[in-house]
């Protein structure tokens, strides 16, 4: 069975670790990869922007440009209630969830970078026909291209970034995919901006057609990237898999972790139903990581914030251009706190961040639920001074920043490195499922709810975060430094999972917080 000698370190309290360091091809590969992320993260923050622009508004959406145009003492909150306007924006999501499903199919059979190529080609045509849109349904169809080409992104590119790294770099290497989408939000956020102020009303096309340039990045640099090792394994190509691990470990001395890789791959060529298999008692601990982990992400409430941004503060009393200037500086926070989990995740650990980004946001959002609350109340008629809103921004930056450290970057790391290799596309494709599932329906709920619930939906999301930073305390195991051959000695390890991890289908794994004995083949 893989990972004997990582289970022997365990025991004795130390990390296995393969020879290599980090090469330039392996950076680069990982580079280009990760700009998958600038796909996702472009749409999040594409859609909230052109949503408060006039000319949008009135051409596709002119019930809810009507009542933004009413006087200003009609209710702030339900300004922008439209479920074809929510329709608009969570359609993605819903494509996305599909299309991951299938995606799970091409990543184990033609690799990795195959998905990728799909998941540009796709977001590509969205982009023409969402640029190009002369009514809704036009509008919506692009709207579902781009989420397809999402979903077969969002389902690959994790599992490339946490196949490539070393262990001891896995951390960081992968949240550069949650560091692109960051970035793509900032891109799509000063783009709004610039957009907006474009005369004849046509600024909206080209905030929604220059989603091709980062589709275009990842479609042609897909073409260029090396395959996986584990990749190449499982399509039963075991001599270019030592080639490539030699040269993407900068070594020759590799034969170590191409026995535990070989290993893995010989469980991952008897799973012939994986979607089945995941389901297995002894995969239980990865599969409520892979559903609960991108559910309780979304559940921060932070898609609210990143694609309602401009809306949001559009309701906070800013006009048009400055509540897209408040979205900007809500970007740039979001992106400069994700280079803070980027440098950070290795040294400090996967649950220090989650623990701490959690309280950071449970307190953010009690105080911006207080804020609004105090001023606008429950009739949602008042007018807000600039200085009071300006606080309001502040303390939304303070929850961004805790959240894009923590939950932001390792709700894509930790689902994708907790998968054992016959199952890691299956679980990749219900965790990019359940996340985009989720995402629908916060999308869907939330300018109802804000409606409905004014500002107590700011402590409805805080009552999550806190429910979440609990789970995290209890049953999410530090995974730093773990190659992810060798992950289920962890789970062997946990208080609570160990009892459901199994040896080749037999008795309970041992306990290694106990000392015993590791048995292995």
């Amino acid at each position: 069975m893989a990972g004997g000698s990582a289970a022997a370190s365990a025991a004795d309290g130390r990390r296995q670790d393969y020879p290599g360091r980090l090469t330039l091809f392996v950076f680069m590969a990982c580079l280009v990869a990760a700009t998958g992320g600038l796909i996702f993260g472009y749409d999040i923050g594409i859609s909230g922007g052109v949503t408060s622009m006039d000319p949008f508004l009135s051409k596709f959406f002119p019930s809810v440009y009507r009542k933004q145009q009413q006087a200003d003492d009609s209710n702030q909150y339900c300004k922008f209630d439209s479920q074809l306007l929510t329709m608009f924006t969570s359609s993605l999501y819903l494509a996305a969830l599909v299309a991951s499903l299938f995606a799970a199919s091409v990543t184990r059979v033609a690799g990795r970078k195959w998905s990728m190529f799909i998941g540009g080609i796709t977001f590509l045509a969205g982009c023409a026909l969402s640029g190009a849109a002369q009514n809704v349904a036009m509008l919506i169809l692009g709207r579902v291209l781009l989420g397809v080409g999402v979903g077969f992104a969002n389902q690959s590119v994790p599992v490339y970034l946490s196949e490539m790294a070393p262990a001891r770099m896995r951390g960081m290497l992968n949240n550069g995919f949650q560091l692109m989408i960051t970035l793509g939000i900032l891109a799509a956020n000063l783009i709004n901006y610039g957009t907006d102020k474009i005369s004849g009303g046509w600024g909206w096309r080209v905030s929604l057609a220059l989603a091709a340039v980062p589709a275009a990045i990842i479609t042609i640099g897909s073409l260029f990237l090396p395959d996986t090792p584990n990749s190449l394994l499982e399509r039963g190509k075991p001599d270019e898999a030592r080639r490539m691990l030699r040269r993407v470990r900068g070594t020759d001395d590799v034969d170590a972790e191409y026995r535990d890789l070989a290993a893995a791959s010989e469980a991952s060529s008897a799973v012939e139903r994986p979607w089945r298999d995941i389901l297995r008692r002894k995969y239980r601990p990865q599969l409520v990581m892979a559903v609960a982990i991108p559910l309780l992400q979304q559940l921060t409430g932070i898609n609210v914030i990143m694609f309602y941004a401009p809306v949001l503060f559009k309701t906070l009393g800013f006009g048009g251009s400055a509540s897209l200037m408040s979205a900007v500086i809500t970007g740039v926070v979001n992106l400069a706190a994700t280079l803070v989990s980027v440098f950070t995740v290795d040294k400090l650990g996967r649950r220090v961040l989650f623990l701490q980004g959690g309280a950071q946001m449970f307190a953010s959002q009690v105080i911006v639920g207080a804020l609004i609350g105090a001023k606008l109340g429950w009739s949602g008629v008042a007018e807000i001074p600039s200085g009071y809103a300006a606080a309001v921004v502040v303390m939304m930056c303070v929850y961004v920043a805790g959240f894009a450290w923590s939950w932001g970057p390792l709700g894509w790391l930790v689902p994708s490195e907790v998968m054992p290799l016959e199952v890691r596309p299956a679980g990749q494709s219900i965790t990019v499922a359940a996340n985009m599932l989720m995402t629908f329906i916060v999308a869907q709920a939330f300018l109802p709810m804000l409606c409905g619930l004014k500002f107590v939906l700011f402590f409805f999301f805080a009552a999550w975060v806190a429910a979440m930073t609990l789970f995290v305390a209890l049953f999410v195991p530090e995974t730093k430094g773990v190659p992810i051959e060798d992950m289920a000695d962890v789970w062997k390890a946990h208080w609570y999972w160990k009892r459901f991890v199994t040896d080749d289908d037999g008795a309970p794994g041992v306990d290694l917080e106990m000392g015993n004995t590791v048995a292995k083949n």
